[in-house]
C-alpha cells in the first residue's frame, strides 16, 4: 500500500546540518516570501531558486518573488496530478 508521501515530489530523507540556522541566513525578502509559501521549502532549495529568480529579474526582489510563486504553482499542479489524477485538479 502506498503512503501519502509516496505520491508527491517532496524528498524523503532528512538533510544533515541545521535547517533553522540556514533559514536565518536567507535574505530577508526570501524569508518573507517563504512565510506565505504553500510548500515546505528547504532553505537550500529556496535559496537556489531565489538566486535563479533574482538573476532573471535583474535584482528586482518583487519580480523574483513573483517568479517563485509561479514556480511553486507549477510544482503544486504537477503534484496534484500525481496525487489525485489528471482530471481532478
Amino acid at each position: 500500500m502506498r503512503r501519502g508521501n509516496d505520491t508527491c515530489s517532496l524528498p524523503r530523507r532528512r538533510r544533515a546540518g541545521n535547517p533553522m540556522a540556514e533559514y536565518d541566513r536567507l535574505p530577508p525578502d526570501l524569508r518573507r516570501w517563504l512565510n506565505g509559501a504553500a510548500l515546505p521549502w528547504s532553505p537550500r532549495s529556496a535559496l537556489r531558486a531565489w538566486r535563479d529568480a533574482m538573476r532573471q529579474a535583474e535584482g528586482d526582489a518583487g519580480s523574483a518573488a513573483r517568479a517563485l510563486s509561479g514556480l511553486e504553482e507549477r510544482l503544486l499542479r504537477r503534484d496534484a496530478v500525481k496525487v489525485w489524477g489528471a482530471g481532478r485538479h
